[in-house]
């Protein structure tokens, strides 16, 4: 998974090399912090607690700055700044526009913050940096280079597993401004999560520490609380919990709002005491996109598990004798009477079949409404309900244990649970029944190819994947393949609020035996309402979006598949911003869908494009649930053909 994570700067920050900050004396600096602080005694017992943390170093001073500089810090930010949501792959937020660095105010704006730069000339002080540096042990840090921001997370609002390893960051700090008058409840969410790791071998025989899909120890917010830890290359993984929504027998009231001003320490800069020439490239080397390059990708789960469609996986099931069916391009009587089992009849007609392909090789891109026929699509809803009904452990090992899922790892990649085809034809679980028989099948494969006009497809990969409501998403990850693939997903989510309704719903045909048909073939464009809004109530995410990569230096080669894959290189996209663009900002997205019962949507996805699966938030009412399945194609060289064409010219 390629991630360029130093052009996070709209939740980063943009650090800047020279600061407009007044130095403080010690003794000045001292005032704005609270008594104590700064004594022999208190600085011993933090750096005693600090040097014995787990599961990784890190610190927390439960009160930090004078009380009363904090709340004019509070009440500034409430009335002079102004917050923009903000959303991506890996997080939703609340940012302020100019204070994503103090630094790149003018004057003006900056007189009316006094005590916001109160707050930040202490916080980077000599005195401070000081202090900070003896109880962490991690070396000197910058005065000159300062990185503040102030993030607002509101119901909703969260920040997904990462470990802040950019550039010369050397600490990494939260200081907490929730409501001083209403302290805030750790099952509000919101708390800073810290995942521990695993040092395993890579393929040359180098540790590399592989993140828990658990975290192991939660920090819940406080007014004047300052958290902080040293970054560590792949090692200091953390998240920020979602703010959760009010149950409904709850005081709705009042909002919660989870403010702070975050930010890092970074190492000392040139002419500053401390600075080491040549360390700012040595830790960019070790980088978090030097770390999701691979060496650990030998430890993700799941491993991808192709199967080869000239020799079936699955080779029959009585009713359907899939057996008798032929391995060649032509439909036969027996494979429309074992498809139907599955597939809802109108998408097995060749009218609906030819309108599927027009749109496929117009938008290289399918949404399919009610694609399972209803007799399979209730069977499959009573178990996916039933499931849903059961409660799941919290631990990865015991839901492995006790459920037969396995949660996909590692977290600053996705977690979800998942199963593989289990290979047995007779089963009770209907999503193994897709994926044993329906979807390994020769007769499936014809209809594929069929609809996309992509004849040679020689390969399938499969897997059910269940999202579960505040913990599983996907984060933005490229294929990398040389050749476009056909991928799809059967979106398989019952319960309700994952969209808005439509106003007018379609009308539904019935056969001559009184079932419904499926609606007719679409291809879905990008939508600014597929984003999770629900028609009432909170967004709760659950989509899946396809989005533009980096535009390749070869485009001459781009312009040659530009009509066969999915829609058109776009330049530096970055990976998954997309709520905030205006509409007159080009977002990227190729591609969206949201969650949904019965849907089956097809792309062809080319070589670097981007998807991703929005985190569920613990508002949405049900699991997200779908098959996926990655299918390898060929495609012919036409070169002979057009050559033959100018000859009979």
């Amino acid at each position: 998974m390629k991630r360029k994570t130093e052009e996070r700067g709209s939740l980063d920050g943009h650090a800047q090399p020279k600061s407009k900050k007044r130095a403080l004396s010690n003794e000045e600096a001292a005032t704005r912090f609270r008594d104590g602080l700064f004594d022999t005694a208190e600085q011993q017992k933090y750096t005693s607690e600090y040097a014995k943390s787990s599961p990784y170093l890190h610190g927390v001073i439960h009160s930090l700055i004078e009380s009363n500089l904090l709340r004019s810090v509070r009440d500034e930010i409430q009335t002079q700044v102004d917050f923009t949501e903000k959303e991506t792959d890996i997080y939703k937020i609340f940012q302020s526009g100019d204070l994503a660095n103090l630094d790149g105010l003018d004057d003006s704006s900056l007189s009316k913050l006094p005590s916001v730069l109160k707050l930040r000339d202490a916080m980077y002080s000599a005195r401070f940096r000081e202090y900070l540096s003896s109880v962490t042990g991690s070396g000197k840090l910058s005065g000159q280079k300062t990185d503040m921001a102030i993030n607002v997370y509101t119901e909703g609002c969260h920040l997904l597993c990462h470990d802040d390893v950019i550039g010369s960051r050397r600490l990494s700090y939260i200081l907490y401004l929730t409501d001083p008058d209403t302290p805030w409840q750790a099952e509000w969410g919101g708390a800073l999560r810290l995942f521990p790791t695993t040092t395993k071998k890579d393929a040359k025989g180098e540790d590399v520490k592989i993140p828990s899909p658990d975290y192991s120890l939660s920090i819940p917010p406080a007014f004047n609380q300052l958290s902080f830890f040293t970054v560590q290359p792949g090692e200091s993984f953390h998240d920020v919990e979602e703010v959760y929504h009010p149950r409904e027998d709850e005081d709705k009231s009042k909002k919660r709002v989870r403010m702070a001003i975050s930010g890092w320490f970074h190492i000392p800069q040139e002419g500053e005491d401390g600075y080491e020439e040549g360390l700012e490239e040595k830790l960019a080397e070790r980088s978090s996109l030097a770390q999701l390059q691979g060496r650990g990708d030998i430890y993700d789960l799941p491993q991808p598990q192709p199967v080869s469609w000239e020799e079936p996986e699955v080779e029959g099931k009585g009713k359907g004798k899939v057996e008798e069916q032929t391995e060649g391009s032509e439909f036969t009587e027996s494979d429309l009477g074992f498809l139907v089992q599955y597939i809802a009849p109108t998408y097995l007609t060749p009218d609906i079949a030819e309108e599927m392909s027009d749109a496929f090789s117009s938008e290289s891109s399918l949404s399919l409404e009610r694609f399972l026929n209803d007799k399979f699509a209730s069977r499959m809803s009573a178990y996916i309900e039933e499931q849903e009904r059961q409660k799941l452990p919290t631990s990865s090992d015991e839901i492995q244990a006790q459920s037969g899922w396995t949660v996909a790892r590692p977290p600053h990649k996705h977690r979800y649970l998942y199963q593989h085809p289990s290979g047995q034809e007779e089963s009770d679980n209907p999503i193994q029944e897709l994926m044993n028989v329906l979807f390994p099948s020769q007769a499936f494969r014809k209809w594929l190819a069929l609809i996309t006009g992509v004849d040679h497809l020689t390969s399938h990969n499969l897997l059910a994947r269940r999202f579960r409501r505040g913990a599983d998403y996907t984060l933005a990850s490229a294929y990398e393949g040389e050749e476009p693939r056909l991928e799809f997903s059967l979106c398989l989510t019952p319960s309700k609020g994952w969209e808005k309704e439509p106003e007018e719903e379609e009308e539904e045909e019935e056969d001559e035996n009184g079932e419904t048909q499926g609606s007719s073939a679409k291809a879905s464009k990008p939508k600014k309402e597929t984003n999770g809004d629900a028609a009432e109530g909170p967004a709760v995410g659950g989509y899946e979006i396809y989005m533009a990569g980096d535009e390749e230096e070869d485009e001459e080669e781009d312009a040659e598949n530009a009509d066969q894959v999915l829609g058109p290189k776009k330049a530096k996209a970055d990976p998954a911003i997309y709520r905030s663009a205006g509409a007159d900002e080009d977002d990227g997205i190729l591609f969206s869908t949201q969650a949904g019962w019965n849907r089956l949507s097809i792309v062809l996805r080319d070589s670097g494009t981007l998807k991703f699966v929005k985190y569920v938030s613990a508002a949405a009412k049900g699991d997200r649930w779908d098959i996926t399945g990655e299918i390898g194609v060929e495609f012919e060289d036409d070169d002979e053909d057009e050559e033959g064409d100018e000859d009979d010219e």
